[in-house]
């Protein structure tokens, strides 16, 4: 057994809360450290609880480091400086986040500045696999992610609010609500909210984490977008697009979903199975696409509407159009309120009609803008264990708003 010196340890524990601790200057006596909590920075080597009833501010990148664990109570509000540096919360291989809220008292991740792109968001990077290669690195903060572990665990997202993410490093370098950068399915997510940023909402970049109930809503890139593998599971998903003269920024695809841009053939090729989505457009001329298929990814939609878009579905490139067609690739009880678009020609309207659970140039009609489904749809269940029984076209059912009270 090696031997510490105890009062070095003792120092350096204490210098490392300083990192990230501000403290009220009182000696009142109590000896929990997250109690004089206030400020979120720099790096985070030991695990530490944001507590129930309190506001932090967010200031420059935080990285919560491997072994680490960030915990977050209900009703915690994280509000981002409106300065000149970027903030944003990154999740590190080997770390974990525990963020735990309830429909009642949802944690809100926000910023000072109540425009779109104040922020820079939420990352996490995983071992899961991806198709780039044995290792990537993040977007935002340079991590590594990916590897070959799908079972990875990174924690807990539950009853989560992100606004006004989206902070633009580059024009190739913006920032999401959520990204997940090689997540494994061992990490839970579920009634999440990304409201108002200025790229997409949720993307993913390989891995193999399943989500439930996620909600976009006016981020003016893609809504939903994935790419470099991702093999995960997603069920009630809604996005939602304002109009431009009303939310001041025209917004993209519903959906944009890739393999690998690069390499269309690189494997794992991106396959999620997706169901029970209502996707919302905002009728723009401009961006056009609801649901964008492209870059060789494969995919699983069952059970969803779309409406709003010119193109409600559009597919793109040979290899992701053959899964179509080959069935490797399924569409199920899919109604769209346009037609059908190919790039290639190798898949066609008429095969997509040819399954008769879908239907183009349907009138879809929803309540709130997006509450309301269609009776018909795929048991779910009988497809994987992860699927909740939803025998219906959409996300949320009039009678049954899970979105209520924790989502703007």
């Amino acid at each position: 057994m090696k031997m510490f010196d105890f009062k070095f340890m003792a120092w350096a524990a204490i210098a490392s809360l300083l990192v990230f601790t501000s403290c009220d200057g009182d000696d009142n006596g109590n000896d929990d450290p997250d109690d004089n909590l206030t400020e979120l920075k720099g790096d985070l080597t030991q695990s530490i609880t944001l507590k129930t009833g309190k506001e932090y501010t967010l200031t420059g990148g935080f990285h919560v480091k491997n072994g680490a664990t960030l915990t977050i109570e209900a009703g915690v509000k994280i509000i981002a400086e409106d300065d000149d540096i970027v903030d944003y919360i990154l999740i590190e291989q080997g770390a974990k986040i525990s963020a735990q809220g309830t429909a009642a008292n949802p944690i809100v991740m926000t910023s000072e500045r109540k425009e779109a792109g104040a922020w820079g968001g939420l990352h996490i990077c995983g071992y899961a696999p991806t198709n780039i290669g044995a290792t990537g690195k993040s977007e935002i903060g340079d991590a590594n992610y990916g590897g070959n572990n799908a079972a990875d665990n990174s924690g807990i997202l539950r009853y989560i609010r992100l606004e006004y993410t989206g902070y633009a490093f580059s024009e190739e370098k913006e920032a999401n609500g959520v990204t997940f950068y090689g997540v494994g399915n061992g990490t839970e997510v579920e009634y999440l909210q990304a409201y108002k940023g200025s790229d997409d909402g949720f993307e993913w970049f390989g891995g193999t984490v399943n989500v439930k109930h996620l909600v976009v809503t006016d981020c003016s890139d893609d809504s939903f977008d994935w790419t470099e593998g991702w093999c995960g599971r997603a069920q009630f998903l809604v996005a939602y697009q304002g109009a431009e003269s009303s939310i001041g920024y025209d917004c993209d695809c519903l959906v944009e979903a890739d393999n690998n841009g690069n390499n269309s053939a690189a494997t794992p090729i991106s396959h999620p199975t997706l169901a029970n989505l209502t996707l919302v457009g905002n009728s723009s001329g401009t961006n056009k696409r609801g649901i964008r298929l492209r870059a060789g990814t494969q995919v699983a939609i069952y059970n969803a509407l779309v409406k709003g878009k010119a193109d409600c579905l559009t597919t793109e490139t040979d290899p992701t159009e053959q899964s179509l067609v080959d069935g490797t690739s399924v569409l199920d009880f899919v109604h769209i309120a346009s037609g059908v678009k190919t790039a290639v020609n190798i898949y066609s309207e008429a095969l997509f009609t040819q399954n008769t659970n879908n239907a183009i140039n349907q009138t879809l009609t929803f309540t709130r803008n997006y509450i309301g489904t269609v009776a018909g749809g795929k048991d779910m269940p009988q497809v994987n264990s992860f699927f909740s029984a939803a025998n219906y076209k959409g996300a949320v059912q009039e009678n049954s708003d899970w979105t209520q009270g924790w989502t703007l």
